[in-house]
Formats: C-alpha cells, structure tokens, sequence
C-alpha cells in the first residue's frame, strides 16, 4: 500500500508553461519542452482543457509565474467547474500554497505529475516501494508550519509550541516512514543482488536497456525475449525491471533487462529512490541506449545528455555500450550498422516493431562481446588469491594496486566472455563451499 494513493486529481486539466531567460536549467526548445510535458500530461490521465505560457526575467518568489500571469490564469480557470492545474517546473512549497489559494483548487508542479504517474504504473512489491519513497522524500522537503500564528519564531509567552510541535511530529513520522522503507528496499536489493549472482554464475553476457522514456525500449526487449512486457505509446509505461534470458544466434545465451525509462530534469528523489533499480545497470556487460529515430535531431540529442546525465549520477556511465535508433518504421531510413574507426559497432538503426534491423543489432551485440575487450575493475580479498592467479594465466591483469589489509585492487581487460566464465565459476565454487560448511 503506498504511503499516498494516487492523487484523486480531477480529469480537466489546465496547463502552465513557465519560460525564464535567465537562469534557465535546460537549453530544451520550448516547444519540445511543451510537448514533453503534455505527453506527462496525458499519461497521467488527464484531460487538458487549456494551457498558457508564461515569459518572465526570472522566477516571481510569491508566485513563481507573477502577480499579474496567476491573476490572468485565475480569471480563466473559472469556466470550469473541477479543475487542476499543472505547471512545468518545479514550485516552493508557499508558492503552491500561493497559487492554490488564488486559483482556488489544486495546483501540482512537474515533480508532482511525474510521481502521480509512477504511483499508477508500480505493479511490484519493490516498485510501490521505491514510488512510496519517492513520494515521502519529496513530501520531506514541502513539510511547512500549518499554524503560522503559533510559529516559534514569532517569541512571546504562550506562542510557543503546538505550530512547531505538529511540524517537528510530522517530520518524525516522516523520517520513520523513510527509514523503514529503506529497510525494506534493502532487503529487496539483497534478493535482487543473489538473483545478479546466479547470472554471474552462468558465466553468460548481462546486456541492459536504458534510455529515454517512450524511446520503444520494452517493444525492443519483447521483441527479442518473446516477453509481453507493457509496451505502449506513453511515457513511463515500464517502471518495474524486468529479466529475461535470450539466445542470440552468434553470442549464445545472454540475459537482457529491461529498465525504466529517463524524463528531462528527471528528480533526484526519483533517482535516489530507483537507484536499486538502476543498479541492475550497474552491473551490465553492455548499456544497450535506446533512442527514437523519429525524433528531431536537436531533440534526439536534448534526450541523449538527460539519459547520459542519469548514467553518470548512478555511476554506470564507463560501461560499454551500444547505441539503438529504433522506430525506423517511422522515417524514411534503413536497417545498418555504423562502425567507428576501429570497426567496432557504435549505433544500430532498426525498428523493433517491424523486426528490421533486429538481426544487424544481434550482430553488433555478438561482436562487441565476444571480439571486442571488456575492462572491468575488481576488488579481491587475500582469500580470493586463486581467482587472481587465474586472471593472470590468462593474461587479462592490466594493473594492480594493493593496500595494507591485503585487499587487491585490479583492472583487467579482455574477451568478455572469458572474463565472465572466469568470474562465474570461482564464486560457483565459493558458493559450494559455503554450502558445504
């Protein structure tokens, strides 16, 4: 059960498109922004009944969009009888409480209506977990003293106490509710992370899907998994992870994940809150980045540097990885592959929904794994001492550095699938080592 339901948000819709020029977070085209924030919209399901967009120097501390834009905004708002009314950015918590008591109904900034869509799409025990989380870490930063006549700060005998008290109590719930979740997501990840150990053990390639949101990441990964997983035209429409084991005609068996999808100016509460999740990135041979091919060139690469953006905050950003421009179908182009200047495969064009292309990205994935090196790093304990020399008959130690604990710390680099199969049978055998004792 999440912490809130999703919210009981009225169906009509009015929509505010803040533009600041100075300042500005993103170099995101209006437009492209506007179009963004609609589809946001829409996959929350509502329906949008008017929108404005709003220009000003720099935000108004009060209102945000300014005195005068929310009185507009407030005259025009009044033919409907049930409305809510969704900015583009993010807001304060009194410049919500501003606009709610102008416009006389509720207001919910970008953050809100991207949580408000994960709390529909959470099917799992771990996704409602990690939207629950993120919901309460965002709540944590909004919590304000609802008795202002009472506030501490105003001094004076007999203004102290209840105002502060409810605060100090709702933080404390608050807290709580955090750090218990966290124990739960905690033992999730450890589920997860055993489940990431049978892989290992195989010996078999991990490949992982990342990319932008609507990008045709899940339309791909069923397509070559025959999964069914949730593919629609609509932005977040994956949001718990998926696995699948798959046998690739060059490469052999390998095993895909799916992830879910990035979103411009995405939150960090978000990231933070996903981050187990995101983790099965983490430990990937291969980032497969899935990009619309129908999108706008000055688009294709506003969405590439927030997907690159979120890779680097979790850390995965030094990872191989191959990039896929999927829904071809859509444009006038051609299944390829293009190669860089040492003939290894740097993009794929196909279109999973029509299967072209996919057999050339099954190529690019086999070469890539099997003929082009691997560099991973390792840390390895003095009673992993037969691991090491393993890694060294094989000629695959590129450096070592050791501390005074003993602890070695190596980089290695070579055949991919030999450096798994390697990996994959010593902790086979430490786990049976362990059974036995």
């Amino acid at each position: 059960m999440l912490f809130f339901e999703r919210a009981a948000w009225d169906e009509q819709a009015f929509l505010v498109h803040p533009q600041f020029k100075k300042n500005s977070k993103t170099n995101t085209p209006l437009g492209q922004d506007m179009e963004e924030f609609r589809m946001l919209c829409l996959s929350a399901g509502v329906e949008i009944v008017g929108e404005e967009v709003c220009v000003r120097q720099v935000p108004d501390p009060k209102y945000f969009i300014g005195h005068g834009k929310a009185d507009e905004i407030a005259l025009k708002i009044k033919e409907w009888e049930s409305v809510v009314v969704l900015v583009n950015d993010d807001l304060s918590p009194s410049q919500l409480r501003n606009l709610e008591k102008l416009f006389k109904c509720r207001v919910v900034d970008r953050t809100g209506v991207i949580l408000d869509i994960f709390a529909q799409r959470a099917q799992t025990y771990e996704g409602k977990l990690q939207v629950e989380l993120a919901q309460l870490q965002h709540l944590s930063t909004r919590l304000v003293r609802g008795w202002t006549h009472l506030e501490r700060q105003k001094g004076g005998i007999g203004l102290r106490g209840p105002g502060e008290t409810q605060l100090e109590a709702d933080r404390r719930m608050v807290r709580n509710q955090i750090e218990n979740i966290r124990r739960r997501l905690e033992s999730v990840k450890k589920q997860r992370g055993q489940s990431r150990k049978s892989r290992l053990k195989s010996g078999q390639a991990t490949i992982s899907f990342v990319g932008y949101t609507n990008a045709g990441k899940s339309s791909l990964f069923n397509t070559l998994t025959n999964a069914d997983i949730l593919a629609k035209d609509q932005l977040f429409s994956t949001l718990d992870p998926s696995v699948r084991k798959v046998q690739f005609q060059e490469l052999g068996t390998a095993f895909l994940s799916d992830t879910v999808g990035f979103v411009s100016n995405l939150p960090h509460t978000l990231v933070n809150a996903f981050r187990a999740t995101l983790e099965e990135a983490a430990n990937s041979d291969l980032l497969v980045l899935v990009v619309d091919a129908s999108d706008d060139k000055i688009i294709q690469h506003e969405k590439f540097e927030a997907v690159n953006e979120v890779l680097t905050e979790i850390g995965v950003d030094h990872i191989p990885r191959l990039i896929v421009c999927n829904k071809i179908d859509k444009t006038d182009l051609e299944p390829k592959i293009e190669y860089d200047d040492q003939g290894n495969p740097t993009m794929v064009w196909l279109s999973a929904k029509s299967k072209a292309g996919v057999p050339l990205f099954e190529k690019a994935v086999a070469k890539l794994l099997i003929e082009t090196p691997v560099e991973k790093r390792l840390k390895l304990q003095p009673t992993e001492a037969a691991l090491r020399a393993r890694l060294y008959e094989k000629g695959l130690v590129v450096s070592e550095a050791t501390d005074d604990l003993g602890i070695s710390y190596l980089k290695i680099k070579g055949d991919g699938t030999l450096i798994n199969t390697i990996l994959g049978q010593f902790r086979q055998r430490q786990s049976s080592k362990a059974n036995e004792s």
